[in-house]
């Protein structure tokens, strides 16, 4: 699994952050790796646009086998727990698609093997 980071402010990105989200991204997702071709990562600072805690954004993009891609994002007060919580939600996603994909292929399998009515 390919895990690209990008970041919306160049001055903020540097090789030990890079290393470390694309840590937690394959650590969270390791279980999946046959079925992920590429995680997208992408970080950015809300703090010029928008006023508030929670400006630190995290958007994740997981490329799966079969074109299929699921994203999952958070927003939090650091880019730390941005990081984690988005990558825990997409977790969550890839395995619930993983899990429909299993049971529509089960299903169609079902048809084609059932008896044909007489």
């Amino acid at each position: 699994m390919q895990v690209l980071v990008n970041f919306e402010d160049p001055l903020c990105c540097d090789d030990e952050l890079i290393r470390r989200v694309e840590g937690v991204i394959a650590g969270t997702l390791e279980r999946f790796g046959e079925h992920l071709f590429r995680v997208e990562v992408r970080l950015r600072d809300l703090s010029s646009e928008k006023p508030g805690d929670r400006d630190k954004v995290c958007s994740l993009e997981a490329r799966m086998t079969g074109a299929v891609s699921v994203v999952a994002e958070h927003e939090a007060p650091t880019l730390t727990e941005a990081i984690h919580v988005a990558a825990g939600k997409l977790e969550r996603l890839v395995s619930r698609q993983l899990r429909e994909f299993a049971r529509t292929l089960a299903e169609s399998q079902e048809i084609e093997h059932s008896p044909a009515p007489r």
